[in-house]
């Protein structure tokens, strides 16, 4: 019991002390002024790399690496709490009591009496709190667009696709078998390649959009992760762009396209046989 007390002690002194750094960062006198310079809109852009980078280390599996990235991930929700208690909006102790809250509220299985027997129920009443708790009558939280909509709305494009599809699938938006995709695939081709004979540009982007979420389905019917899959090909773009700039004598600049064709060659080969 005393080593739990010491722990707990040892993590409420270390996030007061981040606590305390983070309000000297944005103090008027002697903070920093890139710190002071930063208001919640500008930190957007930070939240969403930093928990990239988070992502990134978790899926490399190096610890401290992770143990890095969490508190790079931290420093914005402190410093976000900072900007916001500042302008008395709210304060990190109000943020932390919301979310635990809401933890006690929407796990009613383990702190009240409600029993459960699988994990698709334990979504479900999830579901249901969290309806109730946004004001939503029992109709409109079945509404499959009020799903969807928050997906579009609070996540990246490439995930909110994957999540939209995979909803409205299990909704019966959904083709009969793969072919149909495919078939899917070849119409949003031609239809992109139809709008980029145009100078419509906003038309173009509608052909884009509708091919991607096209081969986002495609993903799903094969169990892929099209996240996983983008991030894996950029990573072997760098690996391979790396190698090439150490074959080349010089600036890959300096080379013509026949030449960077031959070095990425040998890039791929030099990591195929690895």
């Amino acid at each position: 019991m005393s080593f739990h007390s010491s722990t707990s002690q040892s993590i409420l002194d270390a996030l007061q002390r981040l606590i305390e750094v983070v309000a000297q960062l944005r103090s008027p006198e002697g903070g920093c002024p890139w710190d002071l310079a930063q208001t919640p809109q500008t930190l957007i852009p930070y939240v969403i790399e930093e928990a990239y980078e988070v992502v990134d280390a978790i899926q490399g599996g190096d610890k401290k690496a992770i143990a890095e990235e969490l508190g790079d991930l931290l420093l914005q929700v402190v410093l976000q709490t900072q900007i916001a208690s500042e302008q008395q909006d709210f304060t990190l102790e109000e943020v932390a009591t919301g979310i635990t809250e809401k933890l006690i509220r929407r796990h009613p299985h383990v702190f009240g009496d409600l029993e459960v027997n699988s994990a698709a129920e334990v979504n479900q009443n999830w579901e249901q709190i969290k309806a109730i708790e946004k004001g939503e009558t029992p109709e409109e939280a079945k509404l499959l667009s009020r799903k969807l909509e928050r997906y579009a709305r609070s996540l990246p494009p490439l995930m909110a696709g994957m999540k939209i599809s995979t909803k409205a699938a299990s909704a019966g938006f959904e083709w009969s078998n793969v072919q149909g995709v495919w078939d899917k695939f070849d119409e949003e081709l031609a239809e992109l390649k139809e709008a980029l004979a145009t100078e419509n540009k906003v038309h173009q982007q509608e052909e884009l959009g509708d091919l991607l979420f096209t081969i986002i389905n495609i993903a799903r019917w094969y169990d892929l992760n099209p996240f996983d899959g983008l991030q894996g090909t950029n990573r072997r773009f760098i690996q391979r762009l790396t190698i090439m700039e150490k074959l080349a004598s010089g600036s890959l600049t300096d080379y013509d396209i026949n030449e960077l064709e031959s070095l990425w060659q040998q890039a791929k080969a030099q990591l195929n046989n690895k």
